[in-house]
């Protein structure tokens, strides 16, 4: 069933776009990721524009993230203080991103920014949690082996302004948190992913936060992200497809309550370990795809002055 997508100027298979919204909304029910790091790659691997598939997708993560949020609090796994903090970061890296990505729309270099930060994100960040989620599978194996703190404390427990997330159990600087949130934003903005892929880790490896508790809060403070991101691209940069979006919204709503009944199922670390894979792969066919040679070698684009 093909429907045509009036902002992206093409036509669409409509159960296909379906398909991978609820593919996305199960990841993130099941991993506290928005999925975007996903999606926007798929969008552009089915000839969506890179900078539609950017200001569209985001509208998508809000919905799956609320879904998924809503299941996370009936659990009580959601830090509302902290994520909070992570808010405020969160909307100033929103709007510096979306003056960025016009920019970078206006003097013609908006795809391939899209392209390369997701190679160099999603590689770095993937490939890291790869290799320390397989380190915690080893280490779970092997019982005698001697374990090191629970909390590791660097320069950056040292900042100013503390705050206690009594949820948490944490005393730390907030501006760890609204940093955190900050480059969460940007990468909305710019990536059009809800960058839980990044702060899912930053959250557990820097804030030192309970693993149960960072994808119910991720999904809080990813809500208004995106939402802001949203409107700010429509409004700006005129990127958003409703007709696309209101498709990735169906699906997404529908497969984040199963991906959180199946995330309750998996070890932390093998949950991490699963979603690295997934990073990675995205990441190297984005990576391939830069280096291949295109079927057309030749395109002719207007750009309307």
């Amino acid at each position: 069933m093909q429907v045509y997508l009036p902002i992206a100027e093409m036509s669409v298979n409509a159960l296909l776009v379906l398909g991978m919204g609820g593919l996305v909304g199960f990841l993130s029910g099941m991993f506290g990721v928005g999925g975007g790091f996903l999606m926007t790659p798929l969008l552009i691997f089915i000839g969506v524009p890179p900078a539609i598939a950017v200001g569209t997708q985001a509208n998508q993560l809000v919905a799956a993230s609320v879904s998924g949020v809503l299941a996370h609090w009936r659990r009580g796994n959601v830090d509302v203080k902290l994520g909070v903090v992570m808010l405020l970061g969160g909307m100033v890296g929103t709007v510096v991103g979306v003056w960025i990505f016009s920019i970078l729309q206006r003097i013609g270099q908006i795809d391939a920014a899209i392209t390369l930060s997701y190679v160099f994100f999603l590689g770095t960040i993937g490939t890291m949690m790869m290799v320390e989620a397989s380190r915690a599978l080893i280490r779970r194996r092997a019982p005698t082996a001697k374990r090191g703190k629970l909390h590791r404390h660097m320069w950056l427990h040292g900042l100013p302004l503390k705050m206690r997330f009594q949820r948490s159990k944490l005393y730390i600087s907030a501006l760890l948190p609204a940093g955190i949130g900050a480059v969460g934003g940007m990468l909305v903005a710019i990536m059009g992913i809800g960058g839980g892929f990044m702060l899912v880790p930053a959250m557990i490896y820097l804030l030192n936060m309970p693993t149960g508790l960072v994808a119910g809060t991720s999904l809080f403070q990813i809500i208004f992200t995106t939402a802001m991101a949203t409107l700010l691209q429509a409004a700006t940069n005129q990127t958003v497809d409703v007709m696309l979006a209101l498709l990735l919204l169906i699906g997404g709503v529908v497969g984040a309550q199963f991906g959180t009944k199946a995330g309750g199922r998996l070890r932390g670390e093998q949950a991490r370990l699963l979603l690295a894979s997934l990073v990675v792969a995205v990441a190297l066919k984005l990576a391939f795809d830069l280096v291949v040679e295109p079927n057309d070698v030749f395109t002719i684009s207007t750009r309307m002055s």
